[in-house]
């Protein structure tokens, strides 16, 4: 549903574009050092558990999904056949509830799945061989995700001592395991992310670490007054709180990128990461509140986090082929794909945006009183520098009805010259030369125009 908080004459009356004072990709930033254990240069791509299964989850399934990660082979746009592997989608994570809850061993003060000496207690049921299945990850090529500090079942632990020990406990069973990244959650004792890298370093163990803070719980961002090894101990970090399966969080998610990435606070080996996508997922763990993204909502959120530099983590059932018929040329849109790995000293991030805005709203937010409907821009544009003088651009319309969407060069920063050749990445489509401006005809309701402009 959708709440107009402005007055319009006509559907199709163009909105008025206010500039936003967004940086230039050559602006001064007092860049933090990033994690420099080589990882995430570029945004990492994968798959992990929780927008579709929730808790729901073994050993079975996650094995399985590994196998549709590089069986699934599908045609893309140039007629190539690949699968989800070979398109970069390449760390496979397991979420919450591999852990036994409130087990015999876990009698420290504070914990239901850690033992007196810290180490984490596995539910066998569920995830009976933890080597297995990460050494059938690394026979298939992939890497294997793990997740602690569990919301389920939370630990806290009491002091200091104990709060050392979980750390150690976990990341000696994370060695142990062969896991190759770690999504660390807000929920438990464990939030010393510093402490975290160090113990990790000592282990001689390179791990893609995820900050999942909610952007709120510190520390949750790079903090440009420390020195690297605490300004930023993690590869990329969540800026927002979850995620769900519709158009109203996607477009809440997506704006708490924008001022960190005003703010120079994501970049190779640090990405701000508006969560993951819930292209392809409905009724997960949120049920009614997860009620699914229509093909033109899926395009804007696959499109969007693409143009802002997120990492890029699927979680739809990779093995069910009538749901990989409807998102395939989404999720495997190569030009897309090559634009969210680029990196030409900006992530990416807002420019321009309407006067007007629309209240957006969802099943979870109309269920829950302290929920506020969701105020987006009837029509925002972002953008992202790239190698060569090349701009990629994203033109969101989120209005009732279809509009068309012009865009003035001279409004994009950093940009050189007013003519550039335009191409359309999801028609796969160059549209010819344009000066000044370019109009996107007919963009539709909560859709998005992708287009990348060349001098």
């Amino acid at each position: 549903m959708v709440y107009w908080t402005c007055t319009r004459s006509h559907p199709f009356t163009k909105c008025n574009m206010m500039l936003l004072k967004a940086l230039a990709p050559a602006a001064l930033f007092a860049v933090v050092a990033a994690n420099d254990n080589g990882l995430a240069i570029t945004p990492p791509l994968g798959w992990r558990s929780w927008n579709l299964y929730g808790g729901n989850v073994d050993q079975g399934l996650i094995e399985g999904i590994m196998d549709g990660m590089v069986n699934n082979s599908r045609k893309i746009w140039n007629g190539e056949t690949m699968n989800l592997k070979q398109l970069g989608y390449g760390d496979v994570g397991l979420d919450d509830n591999w852990q036994a809850c409130d087990a015999p061993a876990a009698k420290a003060a504070g914990m239901r799945y850690h033992d007196i000496e810290g180490n984490p207690i596995v539910n066998l049921d569920r995830f009976p061989d933890f080597n297995t299945m990460t050494s059938h990850a690394h026979g298939l090529g992939l890497t294997s995700g793990w997740y602690g500090n569990n919301c389920i079942c939370s630990d806290h632990c009491k002091n200091a001592t104990s709060c050392t020990d979980q750390i150690k406990g976990d990341v000696a069973a994370l060695v142990k395991f062969n896991f190759d990244s770690w999504k660390l959650d807000g929920c438990g004792g464990e939030t010393d992310l510093v402490q975290v890298d160090a113990v990790l370093r000592a282990a001689g163990k390179k791990v893609m670490v995820e900050n999942c803070h909610w952007g709120s719980k510190k520390p949750f961002k790079p903090d440009p007054t420390l020195p690297p090894a605490e300004g930023c101990p993690w590869n990329f970090y969540r800026s927002s709180g979850d995620v769900r399966a519709s158009y109203a969080s996607i477009m809440y998610n997506l704006g708490t990128v924008f001022p960190l990435a005003k703010d120079g606070l994501s970049y190779p080996g640090c990405w701000a990461y508006p969560d993951m996508l819930q292209v392809g997922c409905q009724h997960g763990p949120g049920g009614a509140s997860d009620p699914g993204l229509t093909q033109e909502e899926a395009r804007t959120h696959f499109g969007a986090w693409a143009v802002v530099s997120s990492p890029l983590t699927l979680s739809h059932d990779v093995n069910n082929a009538s749901i990989t018929d409807r998102i395939w040329d989404i999720i495997s849109n190569t030009e897309i794909l090559d634009v969210n790995q680029a990196y030409a000293g900006f992530s990416g991030g807002s420019f321009a945006a309407s006067e007007e805005t629309v209240a957006l709203t969802d099943a979870f937010i109309e269920s829950t009183e302290s929920e506020d409907r969701v105020t987006a821009p009837l029509s925002q544009y972002l953008y992202k520098p790239l190698p060569g003088g090349k701009i990629a651009i994203v033109l969101l319309n989120a209005g009732l009805a279809s509009a068309d969407l012009e865009v003035k060069f001279s409004d994009i920063p950093g940009v050189k010259g007013n003519t550039f050749t335009v191409r359309d990445l999801w028609l796969h489509k160059d549209l010819g030369s344009s000066t000044e401006s370019f109009t996107a005809q007919s963009v539709a309701s909560h859709d998005c125009a992708f287009l990348v402009l060349s001098p």
